[in-house]
């Protein structure tokens, strides 16, 4: 079985590629101006995230855990790499039994490690996910409180806003009084979900 060497290259590279989803932080257009609003307040929990201390250090950490697991997926893919280059140096001059069995062999180391690759993106997308419940179930309270000392009648996602007088702004305030709360967390790689049985 022969094997293209530009396609089997092209998905390991892929394959290896972890992806750790910035936090984007959008801003309304202030020149748009206008009057404020009594009782119309906005947040932006992306901001939250991004400027407090809390979540700058679960993204340092979150960027350390995928640094690792890169390293960890290097370690593998270099000898892969080394051994498909082998077989194809040598493949002319094998059987086409034994071809066909390395062939086959290497597909199968491939394949386990895309595999892996893909579970670990996996895992630190699902950490991520569960690191930015946990500081929103920690700035909840402090939202809750900012809310009302500002006498808000209506709270508005600001990412979402396109433009107009943002002074009622509660972030600056919730990012205080989490940094004032907590400033880092602890945490590991999560596991994937267990799958059911006959599950994939």
């Amino acid at each position: 079985m022969t094997l293209h060497r530009s396609l089997l290259l092209a998905s390991l590279f892929t394959a290896a590629t972890l992806t750790l989803a910035p936090l984007s932080v959008a801003h309304a257009d202030e020149t748009l101006g206008g009057k404020p609003i009594p009782g119309l307040c906005m947040i932006s929990r992306e901001a939250v995230f991004a400027q407090s201390k809390v979540g700058q250090a679960a993204s340092d950490r979150l960027k350390q855990l995928a640094g690792q697991a890169q390293s960890q997926l290097g370690n593998e893919r270099g000898p892969l790499q080394s051994d498909i280059q082998k077989f194809q140096q040598d493949a002319p001059k094998l059987a086409e039994a034994q071809r066909k069995q390395q062939g086959e062999a290497l597909q199968q180391r491939m394949q386990q490690f895309q595999q892996k690759a893909g579970e670990l993106n996996e895992r630190i997308q699902l950490t991520r996910s569960k690191i930015m419940q946990r500081i929103a179930q920690q700035a909840e309270p402090i939202v809750a409180s900012t809310y009302t000392s500002h006498a808000c009648g209506l709270l508005l996602n600001r990412d979402a806003v396109l433009g107009g007088n943002v002074s009622n702004d509660l972030t600056p305030d919730v990012v205080k009084g989490l940094d004032a709360k907590i400033t880092s967390l602890s945490f590991s790689l999560e596991p994937l979900p267990a799958q059911a049985p006959g599950g994939k």
